[in-house]
C-alpha cells in the first residue's frame, strides 16, 4: 500500500479534512502510541497504519 492510497482510504472513512485533523491528533496504541502522522514520519509500513486506523475505527471487515 503506498501513502496515497492509505490516506484516500481515511479520507473516504472520515471526510477530507477530518481525516487530516485525526491523522495527526488521534494516538494509537497498535502504533507505538504515536499519530498516523507520527507513524509515516517514522516510516511504519503503510499497510500496518491502515490495519491501526481500521481497528481503532472500528470498520467494518470489508474495508480491512
Amino acid at each position: 500500500m503506498r501513502e496515497a492510497d492509505l490516506k484516500a482510504r481515511l479520507a473516504s472513512h472520515l471526510g477530507g479534512s477530518y481525516s487530516l485533523m485525526w491523522s495527526d491528533t488521534v494516538v494509537l496504541e497498535a502504533l507505538g502510541h504515536r499519530t498516523v502522522s507520527e507513524a509515516l514520519a517514522g516510516g511504519t509500513p503503510c499497510k500496518k497504519i491502515w490495519l491501526a486506523a481500521w481497528a481503532a475505527l472500528e470498520l467494518p471487515l470489508a474495508d480491512r
